[in-house]
């Protein structure tokens, strides 16, 4: 079966500030017209052409070619891939530390995401310190630990360039679920902000977070960790998922309107994917109405699970070790109504900033990429061998491992937008 996730034509827009655009306007029109010179037949009389006549010449021999969709393709074997380990980057915490408790396979960290029609090159460390520079980076985690683009996956290679301080304390006093960093040497700033439900939420469990304790979801009220902060920032990834998956009770205006799986007498039964998109209207809805806030919004798209052979609470696991072909999985179900929802949301969201404030939004499709490697997950790696472990984890990413790739997909979409052209020889006598 060939791979579909959806129907939808995912929107796209600029993402260069104004000023750049124009800086790279001069620039285009050497790359142009240079080779015209270099094409033309010297057997065609020179004479004086009217302008008409130069601008259909001209044109006549150009077309505007579609920029290559960059999270559309399949996984290729690269052999000569390097990566850092477990040994190399204090940074990865065990929970994705599959290097360290001994997974003994390393095929899954070589393999490269191949575009069709085009190549995304690999993440470089000093070309993104280039564009951020000057820039401070907000990202909303979905998972404690989650390893979202530019954080603690990359940010070794960024730490071998440039020297951050962490400033996470000068913040808050919880320096686990949020971190703070800053690059002196390019005036940047990351920031790390976990909000599994991006809207507030409070644990039924008062000894913390469980997995099946119901949680309220106050759907209308932004979870405060990350609303509180985003306003002076510069790019904002969101994301949410998995989480969403658990029994829920959602309010609006502070009423209780339903849940779901909650399995509560005399409460309405909603569908999960109400409350998934409800959570992502408050966030886009936060982001529209803060006049201070000029920043790029990136929605990361949701990121499926690969249990195989039974459910998360009942044997399930995922012990493949090599990636999906393009006609191997389609993404269906639960997982495509996520994605479908968010995604929504997200036109939505761009459609009322196009008529109002024109801020800028980019998909971070990570989606497609992210089916395709059933490889990638810890599974029993995650952890001590000798820890009682009840469940195999089939939903987080090795560290190193596929997700590498969201770094080049966002590097890729922060880079100045460039229109490309393509030319053939001039006809005679255009």
């Amino acid at each position: 079966m060939k791979i579909h996730i959806s129907n939808i034509e995912l929107p796209r827009g600029k993402l260069a500030p104004q000023k750049r655009a124009i800086m790279l306007a001069p620039t285009l029109v050497v790359l142009v017209l240079i080779p015209l010179y270099l094409f033309i037949d010297s057997s065609i009389p020179l004479q004086p052409p009217s302008k008409v006549g130069l601008y259909k010449g001209l044109w006549s021999n150009f077309r505007l070619e579609k920029p290559c969709d960059v999270f559309r393709g399949e996984w290729v074997l690269y052999p000569n891939a390097t990566y850092y380990t477990n040994e190399t980057c204090p940074l990865i915490i065990d929970q994705q530390n599959c290097l360290k408790f001994g997974r003994p396979d390393t095929e899954y960290l070589k393999w490269k995401w191949k575009p069709e029609g085009c190549e995304l090159p690999r993440f470089d460390a000093v070309e993104f310190l280039e564009i951020a520079k000057g820039k401070s980076v907000e990202i909303s985690l979905k998972e404690k630990g989650a390893m979202i683009p530019v954080l603690e996956l990359s940010l070794f290679t960024i730490f071998q360039v440039s020297h951050p301080e962490d400033i996470t304390s000068r913040y808050t006093s919880d320096t686990i679920n949020f971190r703070r960093w800053f690059f002196p040497e390019f005036n940047f700033t990351l920031a790390s902000f976990w909000a599994p439900f991006l809207v507030k939420a409070v644990d039924s469990d008062s000894n913390g977070h469980t997995y099946t304790s119901i949680m309220s979801l106050h759907l209308d009220e932004p979870e405060e960790a990350w609303a509180r902060e985003v306003e002076n920032f510069d790019y904002v990834i969101i994301s949410a998922g998995q989480w969403f998956y658990r029994p829920m009770i959602f309010y609006e205006k502070g009423q209780l309107v339903g849940c779901s799986s909650c399995g509560l007498k005399n409460v309405t039964e909603i569908p999960r994917f109400y409350g998934y998109g409800m959570a992502f209207r408050t966030s886009f809805r936060i982001l529209l109405d803060l006049k201070g806030y000029k920043g790029v919004t990136f929605l990361r798209t949701f990121s499926p699970g690969h249990f195989e052979n039974g459910p998360w609470n009942d044997g399930g696991n995922c012990i493949r070790t090599r990636p999906f072909g393009k006609e191997e999985v389609r993404l269906m179900g639960y997982d495509l109504e996520f994605y479908k929802t968010q995604v929504e949301e997200y036109r939505a969201a761009e459609r009322e900033s196009r008529s109002k404030r024109r801020l800028k939004f980019k998909l971070l499709d990570t989606t497609e990429a992210s089916l395709m490697r059933p490889d990638g997950h810890p599974n029993t790696y995650g952890h001590s061998p000798h820890k009682n472990s009840t469940f195999n984890d089939c939903v987080h990413w090795c560290v190193p491992g596929p997700i590498d790739t969201w770094n080049e997909f966002l590097i890729h979409l922060m880079k100045p937008e460039i229109p490309r052209f393509s030319f053939w020889k001039l006809r005679r006598g255009a």
